[in-house]
């Protein structure tokens, strides 16, 4: 096989020469060094020609001879900068973000910063003849990846059956004190108060059932770094359960002990892993733990 780095006005591009048959994933996870969930954004993004024409199928046969450009650009990102959004995947029908702290998913009250309306304003720009449609929500204050619909239809099918087409969503999080424990479930009943406070209770209170896993990432006498896995979503689920453990996210105003090491809440979501809504292939996105997360264990 014989690779050649060419770059180009349109684009950087890495160029290969098919030596063998195979479906286009499949050769592509065995020839380009770059993570699996990478290779697939950019398949899925349209960042893949063969013989000059862009292939987006994940089985699309390749034979001997055919040329394979894989672009190593984030071509869904030209044109479009934001300090608090930044895209990570996007097709006709919806379009996955990474969100910073500080910013709304969707307009609430008087507050005018929120992701939907970002991305309707770059709809419009781009001339796309669509609006971003909420699917699921994250605090304020907790950054990570999020996805939106680009028509109704297609939020529609991700709202009704998004326990069926979401089989891995986890979030990491810096938490205050020492974990006792390596791993383990938390699972109770979560209700609100009249106060909009959420609280949990061991025999059903009324609320949703929430079930929560943890790992435990990193740790020293007195913070730990905790990779949360969702079972359910359930508002506030893991700053309850955090705080249920005796181990408050850092940062959090509302469920938390005072201890603010980072000036923010310490939570993010950094893997999203669904079936596409319309298509039905598996799509699966992941984000760096933030770095100041990480300079705590150091």
């Amino acid at each position: 096989m014989k690779k050649i780095i060419a770059n180009n006005r349109e684009g950087d591009y890495s160029h290969y020469t098919v030596d063998e048959p195979a479906p286009l994933l499949e050769w592509l996870l065995g020839h380009v060094a770059q993570s699996r969930s990478k290779i697939k954004a950019t398949l899925q993004g349209r960042g893949v020609k063969v013989d000059g024409k862009t292939v987006s199928q994940f089985d699309f046969l390749l034979q001997p001879g055919m040329k394979v450009a894989v672009s190593n650009t984030k071509r869904n990102q030209r044109g479009f900068k934001n300090r608090y959004v930044k895209i990570v995947y996007e097709d006709r029908w919806l379009i996955v973000v990474e969100k910073a702290v500080g910013i709304l998913s969707m307009a609430a009250g008087h507050a005018t910063l929120n992701v939907k309306a970002v991305l309707d304003d770059y709809f419009k720009k781009s001339r796309q003849h669509c609006t971003a449609h909420v699917v699921h929500r994250l605090d304020r204050d907790t950054s990570g990846l999020m996805v939106y619909a680009k028509d109704m239809e297609t939020e529609q099918i991700l709202e009704h059956n998004w326990h069926d087409i979401v089989y891995d969503r986890r979030y990491v999080a810096l938490l205050s004190g020492e974990m006792e424990q390596d791993e383990g479930t938390i699972a109770n009943w979560l209700k609100d108060n009249k106060a909009y406070v959420t609280y949990s209770s061991p025999t059903d209170n009324g609320g949703k059932y929430a079930v929560t896993h943890f790992h435990l990432l990193d740790r020293t006498t007195d913070y730990s770094l905790v990779e949360f896995k969702l079972e359910t979503g359930r508002k506030n689920q893991i700053r309850v359960h955090a705080a249920d453990m005796g181990h408050p996210v850092c940062g959090d105003v509302k469920y938390g002990n005072g201890d603010d090491p980072l000036h923010r809440l310490c939570l993010h979501a950094w893997l999203l892993c669904f079936n596409h809504p319309v298509t039905g292939r598996p799509m699966e996105f992941e984000t760096p733990i933030p770095v100041q997360f990480r300079k705590i264990f150091k």
